[in-house]
């Protein structure tokens, strides 16, 4: 017989018993300290964000900030989160490369049964939760469970993410659907149809020719 713990992490239905919640003591300590820091102390900061996530590497989170686990969460290079993120990492949140998270955003990669009577008893679930590479989240966008989204995509403001949305895309709503792909048109401009003036493109053009991390700076036609 499976235990609670591990029916969790076979994203199966599951009791948060006193083992479940003996591991969630960590990241409650941690996530305490981290939203009670000095918000100056940037270093400090990104100390204490790798011992709570350990699978990072060069994140930086703006606190307040709140998780479940921490250790079921697997971010690559470069994640930058602002204020007031929330991820419950029930299931497990892979997040790639070069993300931006606009404050409030909420991952929940958790849940409950639809049906009362199956709700009441406390069995709850956990699935898993993907974001590629490059991926920008704007501002109080939620990613429901069992969601994946894409390489290069940007989910707009307020957006509900209820389905997978597929990569290179500009996506937003509720629910979010996708609005159009992004094409290296895009590189001319930088909001709406404000576009970059030269100088500017030749520094960023420079930087994009000097990079060899190529999930740095991704071509459409890659």
């Amino acid at each position: 017989m499976l235990s609670n713990k591990e029916r969790r992490d076979s994203e199966q239905l599951y009791l948060s018993d006193s083992e479940v919640f003996e591991e969630q003591k960590r990241a409650r300590r941690l996530t305490r300290k981290l939203n009670t820091m000095d918000r100056s102390d940037f270093e400090g900061i990104a100390n204490l964000i790798k011992e709570l996530i350990p699978q990072s590497e060069n994140s930086f989170i703006n606190p307040p900030f709140y998780c479940d686990y921490g250790d079921h969460i697997k971010i690559g290079k470069n994640f930058f989160c602002n204020y007031n993120c929330t991820i419950l990492d029930v299931g497990k949140v892979t997040i790639g490369d070069n993300c931006l998270f606009a404050p409030n955003v909420a991952i929940y990669a958790a849940g409950h049964p639809v049906h009362p009577a199956l709700r009441n008893t406390g069995y709850e679930y956990g699935i898993d939760v993907t974001i590629g590479n490059n991926v920008w989240l704007g501002g109080n966008v939620v990613v429901c469970p069992g969601v994946t989204i894409g390489d290069n995509v940007v989910i707009g403001a307020g957006s509900i993410v209820t389905k997978d949305i597929p990569s290179w895309t500009i996506a937003a709503g509720n629910p979010c659907k996708v609005i159009r792909e992004i094409t290296d048109d895009d590189m001319q401009y930088y909001f709406h149809k404000r576009k970059i003036d030269d100088e500017m493109m030749n520094k960023i053009q420079k930087n994009i020719d000097e990079s060899n991390d190529p999930n740095r700076f991704p071509s459409r036609k890659i």
